[in-house]
């Protein structure tokens, strides 16, 4: 089996030696992505909102580095630090992804890789070759 190790410039997870993601016998296995902006820091503290939003755009950034796309995504594990935030998920796989929608799960969480994350994601998805 061949892996790919998939990078994006900066890359926020080097310093924790993982991979965002690795590609794998035409499948992407996207590492949680949380609302880390370029600088390596959260984006909207204290606001879900903007964290979501930060944490999609890293998911479809990471994805495009693989040669897939929001598209392809066949299963998604979304992590939640309150599920008082629940609601707002639909609307975001509404934006963010198109039907056939992946299948989901949501997990509510005591804590995150930070205690100012609010939101992280992974995702299984077929490579644009698959």
């Amino acid at each position: 089996m061949f892996l790919e190790q998939v990078i994006t410039k900066p890359d926020p997870y080097a310093p924790f030696l993982l991979s965002q993601a690795i590609k794998a016998n035409g499948f992407v296995f996207v590492s949680g992505q949380a609302a880390i902006g370029d600088d390596g820091e959260i984006v909207g503290e204290d606001d879900f909102d903007r964290q979501a939003e930060q944490a999609f755009r890293n998911l479809d950034r990471v994805l495009t580095a693989a040669g897939s796309s929001l598209s392809r995504v066949v299963k998604v594990t979304i992590f939640l630090r309150s599920m008082e935030n629940f609601s707002k998920i639909v609307e975001l796989r509404r934006k963010w992804f198109t039907a056939p929608y992946p299948a989901d799960s949501i997990i509510e969480v005591s804590s995150l890789y930070s205690p100012k994350a609010m939101i992280e994601i992974e995702a299984i998805a077929l490579t644009e070759d698959r």
